[in-house]
């Protein structure tokens, strides 16, 4: 079979000056990005409105889902990482068989969340539904629920980050943003209908919110799956191409594994935090205002995770071809914008906390309603005093990931979000036993990852980055 040659997209990464690259390759990432995060904040709400203790079910089911994320977004940087890497190599035969490989992964990984679900949904749904939560047992229903079909359905979400990464590795971040805003626009026109009952759809709750998410899925995948083949060239998965490959996979795994422990230690955090807050009189609302707290940040982080998502494309691409200023240039440009984001997200969380908190209150005089007005106000002003610090915290973790060095990115997060973040929580509980003095673990824990990541970057600099 006839091998295509490097792209005009691809060996773009090496080439066009970073001013106008970084912009051209993530912004179509971030765009898609921040409809991601409005398919989260719309779902909450209308979960919210079908019924309260919808949301809380769905809350408390959200880390566990997001561990299925972890496993499925983990594995896609390592594979989108180390496409990047081979294409800047010129070694387009090892990138193709990253492809493969990463495939044969993401199957595994899917199946594993459906055996979870299917036979451990109700157990895992115990481990989080307090007993001091009002109407528990229908909250466990509700969230055994919604957690099973998302998890026996998981091969959409698995099959379209795949393909999302895949079209991202070469710089076809306009197609991958096509891809995202169909799962998501699908996603957010069947909520509605599902949950509600319209158009002659019974009325499912949070199984309709369950079963909107995994069809948009599956539309995403699809038509991923239609770029990659029709328009990603130097990628199309031919069968003729796969054979399992051990020190491909491991490759993988060095940047997959690390990314993926990070993004499901915050399904731990949450669950810690989750468990933490329920033990408060008005543990409902609490729970309640951190799941809307992480919905609404996603607006904000959305765009910074898209950023850098482009950029670990970039840098990966230039480490592979040795290009050491351009590895910087990218690094600075990242930075400057991802500050730019957050400081610009930070006045919004300042400023308007309560109309924040207001999209998500159907009924103003229900006593949970009321409590999450009151505490969701101070939550959204601590909390958001750590954006600008995650702003250099996410950039230099890309950066890590984009190099190989999934590792640093590890540590960090598992640093941040399990010793300091949860044990700062509970300090901060025994000492003031006040809710709102628990939201100053958040900003506690950015800091002292903030030190961290820069002394990581500054031995990187000197042992790999100034050796090209």
């Amino acid at each position: 079979m006839q091998k295509p040659s490097h792209s005009a997209r691809s060996v773009m990464l090496g080439t066009m000056p970073m001013g106008r690259l970084v912009p051209k390759v993530s912004v179509p990432i971030m765009v898609s990005m921040l409809v991601q995060a409005l398919y989260n904040v719309v779902d909450s709400i209308f979960v919210s409105r079908y019924d309260p203790n919808a949301m809380t079910a769905v809350s408390l089911a959200y880390p566990f889902q997001m561990l299925m994320i972890a496993l499925s977004v983990g594995m896609g940087t390592g594979i989108s990482s180390l496409i990047s890497r081979k294409l800047g190599a010129d070694a387009r035969g090892e990138a193709r068989q990253a492809t493969w490989n990463g495939l044969l992964i993401q199957l595994i990984g899917s199946g594993l969340f459906v055996l979870l679900g299917a036979f451990l949904a109700p157990t895992l749904m115990r481990l989080v539904v307090s007993g001091n939560l009002q109407d528990a047992d229908l909250i466990l229903d509700m969230g055994v629920t919604y957690l099973r079909i998302v998890t026996c359905a998981s091969l959409g979400a698995f099959m379209a980050i795949l393909m999302e990464r895949m079209l991202q590795s070469t710089g076809n971040t306009v197609l991958s943003m096509v891809t995202q805003l169909s799962g998501a626009l699908t996603n957010i026109i069947l909520d509605p209908i599902m949950i509600f009952g319209l158009l002659g759809f019974p009325a499912l709750g949070v199984a309709g919110a369950a079963i909107a998410t995994v069809i948009g899925q599956f539309v995403s995948a699809g038509l991923g799956f239609a770029f990659n083949q029709i328009k990603n060239l130097e990628l199309r998965m031919d069968p003729r191409d796969f054979k399992p490959n051990w020190r491909i996979m491991q490759a993988i795994f060095a940047v997959g594994l690390p990314s993926t422990v990070m993004q499901a230690i915050g399904s731990v955090m949450n669950v810690g935090m989750n468990a933490i807050l329920s033990t408060f009189p008005e543990g409902n609302a609490a729970v309640n205002v951190l799941n809307v707290y992480f919905k609404l940040q996603s607006f904000v982080f959305m765009p910074v995770f898209g950023l850098g998502t482009g950029m670990i494309a970039i840098v990966g691409y230039n480490y592979g071809a040795r290009l050491k200023d351009r590895v910087y240039q990218a690094i600075r440009v990242a930075l400057t914008y991802a500050l730019a984001i957050l400081a610009a997200g930070t006045l919004i969380f300042q400023i308007f906390p309560g109309a924040l908190m207001s999209i998500f209150q159907a009924d103003g005089s229900n006593a949970v309603a009321t409590q999450m007005a009151r505490l969701g106000v101070v939550a959204m002003r601590i909390i958001s005093i750590n954006f600008i610090f995650a702003a250099v915290g996410i950039t230099l973790s890309n950066v890590f990931q984009a190099v190989g060095k999934g590792f640093y990115s590890m540590v960090i997060s598992i640093l941040r979000q399990l010793l300091v973040l949860l044990p700062s929580a509970l300090l901060l509980k025994a000492v003031f036993n006040d809710v709102n003095a628990v939201w100053w673990s958040f900003t506690i824990a950015e800091a002292f990852s903030l030190v961290i990541s820069l002394l990581f970057y500054r031995k990187l600099r000197r042992e790999v980055l100034e050796k090209l």
